[in-house]
């Protein structure tokens, strides 16, 4: 790093929202890794490796976000952000007691709740961060502390797996889930140190939840930056499901490898979104974001469409090493997008509205990607898929020459 970019990076650090938030997310990460490794051994140990019971989980974990993401991001933005956050984790928390009760008194599936409150509540909990995130960070700073955020969560990435397997392993299931409850509480504690919300925040004239929820649709279609983001993740999402299920089929078949390599691809892919993630932070400045998810799209495509002609393990490797390298480019320049190019009264229902896009789009490919291999095997998925995302690209292009910035309805001419 240059001297700059050193003295850009400490004036973020001392930032009290920054340290708030990246101390929140800490004890947050831990809680979610332990809660998904444990909870995931426990229902397979209880259930005999029932696949379909282990399949549960991840619909406990991803439905929430189809029936609360826009209820949550509405309310986000007619409720205290901070105060929303707060209960939010204080809640997830107490959830975790009833867990705990129910399996005392012998309710082993009462697990499943666990995941399930968490990720209801956590549609509310992270529209709010971001509009926290618009209210605190300097608008010069908002791309280099996204990169922040979510080089953190390439650091998880790595070692979640490992502390959630310990916990599990050497204490059991009620231990973990103990140690969950405690993560949201130090989380909450954490956002003790966040400015106070403004005052202005709970006087706001109260409009009908109906007419808020037409007023979130009516701006984002009324923002070509918003439209035009909303179709990359659809073409993302899509690309994505298409292969993430398959990662195991390609070390056994198409590599030839034991199920256990596995795991290498998902340390490697760690790394790699650790590094790219602290070189994404030193050029924010110097890349628009939108250039930075372009990017991002891109090069994914091509190693998508590379992995299919690869029987190599070490070339597929290194191939999903730049697949990881450049993911943050893809998170960073969407996050960042969309705080640069919505207004703070409607950042809730913008994510409520573009995070479903990409979800939904990938679970339809996640839930035809067995029968799509079974078809046309495994290899021209990811051709597919990288297709996908160069759609994706192509979508994105008429962005490169917009400004950053709120624009609406004027800014139709430039699409």
């Amino acid at each position: 790093m240059t001297a700059n970019q050193t003295s850009s990076a400490s004036s973020l650090l001392s930032n009290r929202f920054v340290q708030a938030i990246l101390m929140s997310t800490l004890f947050l990460q831990i809680g979610i890794w332990v809660r998904n490794i444990a909870i995931l051994f426990y229902v397979k140990e209880m259930t005999n490796d029932d696949a379909f019971a282990v399949s549960l989980i991840s619909v406990a974990e991803f439905a929430p976000i189809f029936v609360f993401s826009f209820i949550g991001g509405t309310f986000a933005d007619r409720w205290r952000p901070k105060m929303t956050m707060v209960w939010c984790d204080l809640l997830s928390a107490l959830s975790i007691l009833a867990v705990l009760y129910a399996m005392v008194n012998g309710s082993w599936k009462a697990v499943f709740f666990a995941t399930l409150a968490s990720a209801i509540l956590s549609q509310f909990s992270q529209p709010a961060g971001m509009k926290l995130f618009k209210m605190h960070v300097p608008e010069h700073f908002v791309q280099k502390g996204m990169a922040m955020y979510q080089t953190l969560f390439a650091v998880f990435m790595i070692f979640g797996p490992v502390v959630g397997t310990f916990v599990y392993q050497s204490y059991g299931i009620k231990t973990a889930i103990g140690i969950m409850g405690v993560a949201f509480l130090l989380s909450a504690a954490s956002l003790a140190f966040l400015p106070r919300d403004r005052k202005n925040d709970d006087e706001k004239q109260k409009t009908q939840l109906l007419e808020d929820i037409k007023a979130g649709f009516r701006y984002v279609w009324s923002s070509i930056i918003l439209r035009k983001l909303g179709g990359g993740f659809i073409a993302a999402g899509l690309g994505l499901g298409l292969i993430q299920p398959m990662g195991i089929f390609l070390i056994t078949e198409q590599l030839g490898k034991p199920e256990g390599y596995l795991q290498w691809f998902l340390l490697i892919n760690g790394i790699a979104m650790i590094i790219g993630g602290v070189l994404a932070m030193s050029l924010s400045s110097k890349v628009s974001p939108q250039k930075l998810l372009a990017f991002g799209m891109a090069v994914d495509s091509l190693t998508m469409i590379a992995i299919e002609f690869s029987t190599d393990y070490w070339f597929t490797l290194g191939l999903q090493f730049i697949s990881g390298f450049v993911l943050p480019c893809i998170q960073i320049g969407i996050n960042t997008m969309i705080l640069q190019n919505t207004e703070e009264s409607f950042i809730g229902r913008v994510n409520g509205i573009l995070n479903p896009l990409f979800i939904g789009s990938m679970v339809v490919t996640m839930t035809l990607s067995g029968a799509i291999k079974n078809a046309i095997s495994l290899a021209p998925m990811y051709v597919i898929a990288g297709l996908f995302f160069i759609i994706g690209v192509a979508v994105l292009a008429p962005l490169f020459k917009l400004k950053s910035g709120i624009q609406h309805g004027e800014e139709k001419a430039a699409g």
